[in-house]
């Protein structure tokens, strides 16, 4: 009998990476957990200081702001949305779209907005071996640039990123509000969980990261930053309003713009000449109402932040996530009755 032993102990042994697993851990989201208040000695959210100062770690470079970024979308990451951006100090991550004529004018016209030193690497799935050996090519070829690279969800593959040559990462696959490839490949990861792994992947090798994707209020941009992201990339909030891309709409009396993912159907039409067979659209396009200027929803958005941080004791927004307890819930706010604003 004992003979006998190893060759069923063989045969009963499954392949390494043969099964799918089941990560049982619970992951979570912005909408599934609060910040605990905390006792405080600020007065008033004026006394808040929403700065953040960076050192990054390939390109040497370092970075003085409030760390939130207009996304790179074609309704989102406009010349219009940066000349308004910049006067709160924050980054506008501009499209790829615009030609070099316009980009001159732009920069002879605003030459206070122009932040050259940075290089955003942008695909929808960054755990591709080809886009990794992409971002070594570009640290290659711009030593002393800044590269923002992504999008990934995963503590190893931040690593892999940032030791390639990235200085920032970008979290996030499918919490975007016009994204649809959760619902097209059922691949995605929780925002706030990826978040706070991949800040603390990111951390530990003294790199940074931006949570790109899931906000639709001030709370959820002041829990990324409670999460431990560096920065957030805005794409919906900012969408819909004077300085945003997209037709502007009038029906029954009411304004809408468009908005869409850059995935989407819409956006490879307009630059691609449409869906390639291979392929399938991931991203929606939407009506958003038209919210007017934007300088409102940005002191609306950092007004949120500075009050998050008196209930928490935090002075600076530096120290946001070291003064946050999440706790977990199962509702957000009181529905009973809805929004009019």
């Amino acid at each position: 009998m004992t003979s006998c032993l190893p060759a069923l102990r063989f045969i009963a042994t499954p392949r390494l990476g043969a099964m799918p697993h089941i990560d049982n851990d619970v992951k979570l989201d912005f909408k599934d957990v609060l910040l605990r208040p905390k006792r405080s000695t600020l007065k008033s959210r004026s006394e808040v200081d929403l700065t953040r100062s960076f050192s990054f770690r390939n390109s040497k470079q370092t970075y003085t702001g409030v760390p939130i970024i207009a996304a790179n979308m074609d309704t989102v990451g406009t010349f219009e949305m940066a000349r308004v951006l910049c006067k709160f100090s924050l980054f506008t991550a501009v499209h790829k779209h615009y030609s070099l004529d316009q980009w001159q004018e732009f920069a002879s016209q605003n030459p206070d907005c122009l932040e050259v030193n940075y290089i955003c690497l942008d695909v929808a799935n960054g755990y591709s071996e080809h886009f990794v050996e992409f971002v070594k090519d570009v640290r290659k070829r711009f030593p002393q640039h800044t590269i923002m690279a992504g999008n990934v969800v995963t503590g190893e593959m931040v690593e892999e990123l940032i030791l390639s040559g990235a200085d920032i990462i970008k979290v996030g696959i499918g919490p975007g509000s016009v994204c649809t490839t959760r619902k097209k490949t059922g691949v995605g990861y929780p925002q706030l969980s990826a978040v706070m792994e991949c800040a603390d992947a990111a951390h530990g090798l003294k790199g940074h990261i931006i949570s790109d994707g899931g906000c639709s209020c001030p709370g959820d941009v002041a829990k990324a930053f409670g999460a431990g992201a560096d920065f957030v990339m805005l794409g919906g909030m900012l969408a819909g309003h004077s300085e945003s891309g997209g037709e502007l709409i009038e029906r029954d009396g009411k304004k809408y713009k468009l908005f869409y993912g850059m995935s989407s159907e819409m956006a490879m039409k307009k630059y691609s000449g449409g869906v390639a067979e291979y392929r399938a659209s991931e991203g929606k396009t939407v009506e958003v109402p038209f919210k007017g200027d934007v300088e409102h929803t940005i002191r609306d958005i950092l007004g949120g932040i500075r009050s998050t941080c008196t209930y928490v004791g935090a002075a600076k927004l530096k120290e946001l996530s070291r003064r946050t307890t999440f706790i977990r819930v199962t509702q957000q706010v009181n529905p009973i009755f809805s929004d009019v604003s």
